[in-house]
């Protein structure tokens, strides 16, 4: 299992994303499809569409990779995976908001990073920019990286290469349709609530162990006073654990108002410290390039001993 993992990752760190024909691109244009259909239904219709989109891919892609030899299911359950993490995504949207940040090229910054945030962007001064990518790379690496690399990892331990591509292909689904339809707007709350649910309980487990990574290899007694102190004060039950004990592991100052849709939304103050400098998204980024070593240590010695 841990050679699929490390291959998985490798993929992703020398191809990335494919830049045309990504089945994620075609499952988002599926959902978008399904979500016309089925919102007027509101959580009947969300439960539906769930099952359609998560459940169902989940159970084909356990069928299939079933139906294989071993040694070519984990090759599949590789190629698999690479799709679902998006650690090399990460470092790319990171960095571009990093070098025109430090050429302080405000306006292509407030570009790159409204690649990466729902907020808005246009006002945004460089030490906004700052605090929104940071969080946004925090949140993500949690998302798209580590609870990727936790799915595939379970999945594998218990059941083998079929449950691996599973896992961590219905991880990925649930997470992406979160995205599309979790906002929390009159219109789509009621249908969205049964993604949004799902993704939050997929990645509860996830956010904590990618909290105690990001202290494990940074500040860890900030990180882990910050977790206890802060976490509860977030919307999101596993976007507070990470980015609390990730600014703590920085020792940097995050959160804060912003915009949202025309409207100022209060945010908790999250981390210690100062505000994020320059070289600080670096240092984040860095910070996440660590946890994902200890990621694949513990992962890989977890194997060795089961």
């Amino acid at each position: 299992m841990s050679l699929a993992m490390l291959a998985a990752i490798l993929f992703d760190r020398l191809l990335g994303e494919p830049r045309r024909l990504h089945p994620l691109v075609g499952f988002g244009a599926l959902a978008t499809r399904v979500g016309r259909d089925l919102q007027p239904h509101g959580r009947i219709g969300g439960v539906l569409a769930v099952a359609l989109l998560v459940l169902l891919p989940g159970v084909a892609t356990a069928l299939a990779v079933a139906l294989l030899p071993a040694a070519v299911g984990w090759m599949v359950a590789a190629v698999l995976a690479s799709l679902c993490i998006a650690a090399r995504s990460l470092r790319e949207h990171g960095q571009a908001v990093a070098a025109p940040l430090a050429a302080g090229d405000l306006p292509a910054a407030r570009r790159a990073v409204a690649r990466l945030v729902s907020r808005e962007t246009a006002a945004m001064d460089a030490a906004a920019i700052r605090r929104a990518v940071i969080e946004s790379l925090l949140e993500n690496a949690s998302d798209g990286v580590f609870a990727s690399l936790f799915w595939f990892a379970i999945g594998g331990l218990v059941g083998g290469p079929a449950a691996a591509a599973a896992l961590v292909v219905g991880h990925r689904l649930a997470n992406t349709l979160d995205a599309m339809w979790g906002y929390r707007t009159p219109a789509w709350r009621r249908f969205g609530w049964a993604a949004a649910r799902l993704d939050d309980l997929l990645n509860w487990l996830p956010a904590r162990a990618s909290a105690a990574s990001l202290a494990l290899v940074g500040d860890r007694r900030a990180a882990l006073a910050c977790w206890r102190a802060q976490a509860g004060a977030c919307d999101s039950p596993n976007a507070g654990p990470v980015m609390s004990a990730g600014a703590g592991a920085l020792g940097l100052r995050l959160g804060g108002a912003a915009r949202y849709h025309g409207q100022q939304r209060a945010r908790p103050e999250l981390g210690c410290g100062a505000p994020p400098a320059d070289g600080d998204v670096r240092r984040a980024l860095a910070l996440i390039g660590r946890a994902l070593v200890l990621w694949c240590a513990v992962i890989v010695g977890l194997d060795v001993v089961l």
